[in-house]
């Protein structure tokens, strides 16, 4: 799942769902909406100096390419790609320094099931700065083509780029890029400061009733770190909430850490307590 550089991801997709069932969480410089991807995905960017930036033309190579494999693909907004109605690509834009990109996703063969599992928002009460994801109806292109393949659009879009620049397109090899510098992105990339604590403050809240009596939890984050925790509750033990408030403050915010502080910290109804926020998806 690969987010929006300005997008929460607790409020875009279930997070511990996705990592459970192996997926991986990215995040890209860009702006733009939450993605999913797979192998049924084809990624392209167009990476070229700003004075040769044109998205008039690079959508054009993308929609050459699909027209030669019989998909009727049409642009539609600024930058969606659409065939009978469905999206089947969307795009985002950086500038930076005098260069530019613009790259996207091409839905292939992807698994819709999944898709739609992971993207599905949280049942509970998340409220974010950010930019939200606009949900549309989304098609494979092998639903429209079924001879249609990943390795298939690969060479029409190689051919697709020869037609609309000009000289045909010749592939980079491998010892050609700087190893060094691919490296340090890989770190700051894997890493969680960078997938989960940009500096978008968000609260959260959801609350429960059992035979011991109700609780609401009330959390607000920053940088992806719980800062403050308050904790209502009518249970008879009077140590719930203040105990259950210093356990989770300072944690990330995620799911397993949560968890652990809660049974970490012996705070009273924890395993009910640690279900209400599974129930959650964050």
């Amino acid at each position: 799942m690969v987010i929006g550089r300005n997008q929460n991801p607790w409020k875009e997709c279930r997070v511990t769902l996705l990592e459970e069932e192996g997926g991986t969480l990215a995040r890209r410089l860009s702006g733009g909406g939450a993605v999913f991807h797979d192998l049924g995905n084809l990624n392209f960017t167009f990476l070229l100096p700003t004075e040769d930036y044109d998205p008039e033309k690079q959508t054009r190579v993308i929609l050459t390419a699909c027209r030669s494999l019989g998909v009727p693909a049409e642009l539609s907004g600024r930058n969606d790609l659409t065939a009978e109605g469905r999206k089947f690509s969307g795009s985002a834009f950086y500038h930076n320094r005098g260069r530019s990109y613009h790259h996207g996703t091409l839905l292939v063969d992807v698994d819709m099931e999944r898709m739609g599992r992971y993207l599905a928002p949280s049942p509970a009460k998340l409220a974010a700065k950010g930019v939200d994801s606009v949900r549309a109806r989304v098609v494979n292109l092998s639903a429209l083509q079924p001879d249609i393949t990943v390795p298939a659009l690969k060479e029409a879009m190689t051919a697709a780029f020869g037609r609309v620049y000009g000289p045909a397109a010749e592939p980079v090899p491998p010892e050609r890029l700087d190893g060094d510098a691919i490296e340090v992105l890989l770190r700051r990339n894997r890493s969680w400061e960078w997938r989960f604590g940009p500096r978008l403050p968000f609260s959260f809240s959801c609350q429960g009733r059992w035979p011991w009596g109700e609780l609401r939890l009330e959390l607000s984050a920053r940088d992806g770190i719980v800062r403050h925790c308050a904790v209502w509750t009518d249970a008879m033990e009077w140590e719930l909430a203040p105990r259950l408030e210093a356990a989770v403050t300072g944690c990330r915010f995620v799911l397993p850490e949560l968890e652990a502080a809660i049974a970490g910290a012996a705070v009273p109804h924890g395993t009910d307590i640690c279900a209400l926020l599974e129930a959650q998806s964050i």
